[in-house]
């Protein structure tokens, strides 16, 4: 057998790496892996040598049950905390502390930083959730799946984002910024529905306590304490009030990103002086001692203009960066492995124009608000705004290229699905994973559908204007 030089071998596993770091970096990376988990997810929910492997692995248990022995002390922490609660409970308040510094820095210093540039996307995002919503209440009003009308009412960004650039420059940028903006309004006004109509019943001491916590977190900010350790601390003990207060847990991820600091330690004039100081004392320190360079007092130097360059970006900055990859080639993908898993107990959940008198169809109201509610209410809304002369037209934009864009809208994957676990308490178990799992298939089938149409009329509206 011949043998493969050694050196052969480490050029593969180098050129494997180098290829690796360039997808990852690539802007339809994120919805390509998230498109492969929801097909992974379905086959190990549906394949028979999967499916219990798959069910009862997300339902394992993490809580720690802490028992004296002679009964006087029983303690479970946290309470109902299985993989799958793990995922959505935990995992997910990561996922929402990036949106939250998201939000956070298009409001300091992006597309939200003004009035005028935030107007026409927070208007259209707003049409944009009512739409779907009014859709969806018709069509299931006085049924049991009327409960679930904010699953139709968000736009999952990295799917947009994927498509809007495999599109290339048959969209104006201008248009791909609004679409962006429009995505960070839109899971603002989703996370204030959550909170506010999906979370349970609510321990008023217990969420007074928090409150206190976040005041406390606020003037910690204020005075200028910029320690991230403390914060964590706090976020930790911030979540755990949510947790047993009966507001969703993941929206302390949300309260904790728009409290910490969002100021530098050190100013950059800071920076320079401390910068050219260590410079100088680096060069000095050439020949002091005999060993290797660096010696020890030049990595001493090394290691202050680190932590202090370190120090002038804001905490805000810092975490994002460090966060961002975590959650969008990590949490995301383990979040879409563990609910885009729907068993098809029945055929018939494929069926989204099935109307049931007492369930109602909670496929065709999340498929009419996705594909045609999130279109129609982003277009109307942006078109009255503009017309009205609140707000202006993106530059180089059409309105049909407008309303083609908008279809991307209505691409709901992450946020719909996690709204749909949310949604239909208070039935039976049976009804509830049955209306959960049609919603899934549902949110599934409408975002597809509304890649597609968006893909396809864009196409087309490039097609046509660049004839004309």
């Amino acid at each position: 057998m011949k043998l493969i030089p050694i050196y052969t071998w480490n050029k593969g596993v180098r050129n494997l790496a180098v290829r690796h770091k360039s997808f990852l970096k690539q802007p339809w990376a994120q919805g390509v892996i998230l498109l492969v988990c929801v097909v992974v997810a379905m086959l190990m929910a549906n394949l028979p040598f999967t499916k219990e492997f798959y069910r009862d692995f997300l339902e394992t248990s993490l809580t720690a049950h802490v028992q004296s022995p002679d009964g006087h002390i029983n303690f479970m922490f946290p309470k109902g905390l299985t993989i799958e609660a793990f995922i959505n409970d935990i995992l997910m308040v990561v996922f929402f502390f990036t949106v939250g510094l998201e939000i956070r820095r298009e409001i300091s210093h992006g597309e939200l930083s003004s009035l005028k540039k935030a107007l026409l996307p927070v208007i259209a995002a707003f049409g944009g959730v009512v739409a779907p919503a009014l859709i969806y209440i018709l069509v299931n009003h006085g049924t049991m799946a009327a409960g679930g009308w904010g699953i139709p009412t968000a736009t999952d960004i990295a799917f947009a984002v994927c498509i809007l650039s495999v599109l290339g420059d048959k969209v104006p940028v201008s248009l791909k910024v609004f679409l962006t903006a429009l995505a960070i309004a839109d899971d603002l006004i989703a996370i204030l529905v959550v909170a506010i109509f999906y979370g349970g019943n609510i321990n008023l001491p217990l969420l007074g306590v928090a409150f206190a916590v976040m005041l406390f977190v606020f003037v910690l900010n204020k005075i200028g304490e910029k320690r991230a350790w403390i914060y964590l601390a706090l976020a930790l003990v911030v979540w755990t009030l949510f947790y047993y207060s009966g507001i969703h847990s993941t929206m302390s991820g949300v309260v904790m990103a728009l409290l910490i600091p969002s100021t530098p330690r050190y100013s950059v004039a800071y920076y320079q002086r401390k910068r050219r100081e260590y410079v100088r004392r680096f060069d000095e320190y050439m020949t002091i001692t005999d060993e290797p360079l660096p010696n020890g007092p030049q990595r001493h130097c090394l290691r202050r203009m680190s932590l202090i360059a370190r120090e002038t970006m804001p905490m805000t900055d810092r975490l994002e960066h460090l966060l961002g990859p975590f959650v969008n080639f990590l949490i995301m993908p383990i979040f879409a492995l563990a609910n885009a898993g729907v068993e098809i107990a029945d055929p018939s959940y494929f069926n989204i124009f099935k109307m049931d008198p007492t369930l109602g169809s909670v496929s065709l109201g999340i498929f009419l608000g996705l594909v045609l509610g999130k279109p129609v209410g982003i277009t109307l809304t942006s078109f009255l705004a503009i017309k009205c002369k609140v707000a202006s037209m993106p530059s180089n934009a059409s309105w049909p290229m407008f309303f083609a864009v908008a279809c991307l809208g209505g691409i709901g994957f992450t946020m719909s699905i996690f709204v749909d676990t949310l949604s239909f308490g208070g039935f039976d178990p049976t009804t509830v994973e049955a209306l959960r799992s049609m919603g899934k298939i549902a949110v599934l089938i409408a975002s597809v559908s509304a890649g597609v149409l968006g893909s396809v009329l864009i196409s087309v509206v490039h097609k046509v204007s660049a004839k004309s």
